[in-house]
């Protein structure tokens, strides 16, 4: 059973939920994936978000981008939206970050999978020491980078 789990509008959004689930498989988070459009497949949408049995959800979509939305009608476990960038990015941006009172979802930058995925794990490290251990030295790593870079620069 995944911990999360990703729903892509459409197959066109697989290299931000590749990037997400990269990032997932890093913390060794179970990660499971699928193509479910809120327009064209809602009843595919609810009968995934109803048995997979996941902590977290992503939901990738571009242009009315509606699927982070309907996931989180569907569900009480928090959902992760990410706009994906097009020829009307503004669009989808809006409207996973403009969702009705009661219905959150939480939103990241267009096409950032990478970023959805450590949010997910750090949702999931409220109730998982091991994994919030994880993210501690991953934030370490980072900033290690940081380090080296600039003293490769200057």
């Amino acid at each position: 059973m995944p911990k999360v789990q990703i729903l892509m509008g459409s197959k066109s959004d697989i290299e931000v939920a590749r990037k997400a689930k990269a990032v997932l498989e890093e913390f060794g988070v179970d990660v499971a994936m699928a193509v479910a459009s809120a327009h064209r497949t809602p009843q595919r949408v609810e009968s995934i978000v109803k048995e997979c049995g996941a902590d977290v959800f992503i939901g990738i979509a571009g242009v009315s981008a509606a699927l982070p939305g309907v996931v989180a009608a569907m569900t009480v476990k928090p959902v992760i939206g990410i706009p994906v960038s097009g020829k009307i990015s503004l669009d989808a941006l809006l409207s996973v970050v403009q969702m009705p009172p009661g219905i959150p979802v939480a939103a990241v930058g267009l096409d950032r999978g990478e970023n959805a995925a450590l949010l997910a794990v750090q949702i999931l490290a409220v109730s998982d020491k091991a994994l919030e251990q994880k993210m501690a030295d991953y934030r370490v790593k980072m900033a290690e980078k940081v380090v080296a870079d600039s003293e490769e620069v200057c």
